[in-house]
């Protein structure tokens, strides 16, 4: 087994004089400090040779990997296992040569500074990633710690905040913590005006006005919250599709004939890190199913234009298929075999023709039966009635 290395050391706004003696000694003792300008100014004490984060960024791993066999030290803010470099790190090179030194995190200074239980708070991160992500996160009386990209950061969230009726929401940016320059900015999101520093971490208490959106992780979004040509797996059906689907914390979803992406949404929505790959032919479905992730906080949502079977080459094996629309032997088969043990597959079915392949396949290969009837209530003259939906037919099944 090879010795350690490489070490990837927290750094707060403190620099050296932060540090545990034991970890500034590994600091002081590097041949090789990789990391970002912040960083290096932090320790420019320590007379070693100096490498920036790489360009791309994704050449990090080779770039580290050719000073192995010296004293490498990479410099990161905080806890570099979380939401920062020493994940990336940890997955390119093997652990038995990493030592890895934590510092406070910036979410742990945010919560000491605003009283705040980090148990009873959700952590997120958009630096360097869509900052509409946080959407999906928006719920009354929610407390988010939320690492920004930059001084712009803050007031884009104030704005989702006050779109979706959360305006009231009260923000607190903390720039610089834990150094000699450390401020504090608080206001409401809907007059959000404030300019703050470029490295900053944003805490929201949320706060819903009476006509505030309410968008639960749970599935089964109002219809009305989808872009839509009418052709989607509806409220009530699309609830139990995810039961059946069952999201899972980084799990992909195939999602066959994905229309205006209602399922993968609620999919992504429904486990943090869950991912979906959305295949659909028509341009203008994709375009509805690209606007509604952005919507509603999932904007990693990919979207393939093309059918099944042949637009599932190549594509990353699935944890779960949702097959809403081009149902057939050939589709079926294939993201049959793609699907990992343990998968789960989805099918709803609300034609005849659809039907009898279904029936055929269900045959074959077992799994559950169930018909799905769902009736509206409607104005009829001055009195109501209920007026049917089209039923569907729903058949799921997982690979053991």
């Amino acid at each position: 087994m090879t010795a350690p290395w490489l070490h990837i050391v927290g750094i707060g706004e403190d620099g050296l004089d932060g540090l545990l003696p034991a970890t500034r000694a590994v600091v002081e003792a590097a041949e090789v400090i990789v990391g970002g300008d912040r960083h290096h100014t932090l320790s420019d004490a320590v007379g070693a040779e100096r490498v920036a984060w790489p360009s791309p960024f994704d050449a990090l791993i080779e770039v580290l990997q050719g000073y192995r066999g010296r004293r490498v030290v990479v410099l990161a803010t905080g806890d570099p296992l979380w939401f920062s470099v020493g994940a990336r790190i940890g997955r390119g090179i093997p652990p038995g040569e990493i030592v890895y030194h934590p510092q406070l995190s910036a979410f742990q200074l945010a919560a000491a500074r605003m009283g705040w239980s980090m148990a009873d708070l959700e952590t997120l991160t958009v630096h360097g990633r869509p900052v509409e992500q946080m959407i999906a996160f928006i719920q009354p009386d929610a407390r988010l710690l939320i690492l920004t990209t930059g001084a712009q950061t803050p007031g884009q969230i104030a704005a989702f905040l006050s779109e979706r009726g959360f305006g009231r929401s009260r923000l607190t940016v903390l720039g610089n913590m834990g150094g000699p320059d450390e401020v504090r900015f608080d206001g409401d999101a809907e007059s959000w005006d404030h300019e703050v520093p470029a490295f900053n971490t944003l805490a929201v208490e949320c706060v819903a006005a009476p006509g505030a959106a309410l968008l639960p992780r749970v599935p089964g979004l109002a219809d009305a919250l989808f872009q839509s040509d009418g052709t989607m797996t509806k409220r009530e059906v699309r609830a139990v599709t995810l039961a059946k689907l069952m999201p899972m914390r980084g799990a992909l979803l195939w999602d066959i004939g994905t229309g205006c992406g209602s399922v993968a949404v609620e999919w992504m929505r429904g486990a943090r890190y869950a991912r979906a790959i959305g295949i659909e032919p028509r341009a203008d479905r994709r375009a509805m199913a690209a606007a509604n992730a952005l919507a509603l906080g999932v904007p990693g949502l990919q979207l393939i234009e093309g059918e099944a079977p042949a637009a599932l080459d190549g594509l990353a094996r699935p944890d779960a298929v949702f097959i809403g629309g081009g149902l057939s032997e050939a589709a079926f088969d294939a993201a049959w075999a793609a699907l990992k043990p343990l998968g789960r597959l989805v099918v709803n079915a609300v034609t005849i023709e659809s039907e009898q392949v279904m029936l055929g396949l269900h045959a074959r290969h077992g799994g559950e039966l169930c018909k799905i009837s769902v009736a509206r209530a409607e104005a009829i003259g001055r009195l109501s009635g209920w007026k049917p939906a089209m039923p569907v037919t729903q058949w799921s099944l997982i690979k053991r």
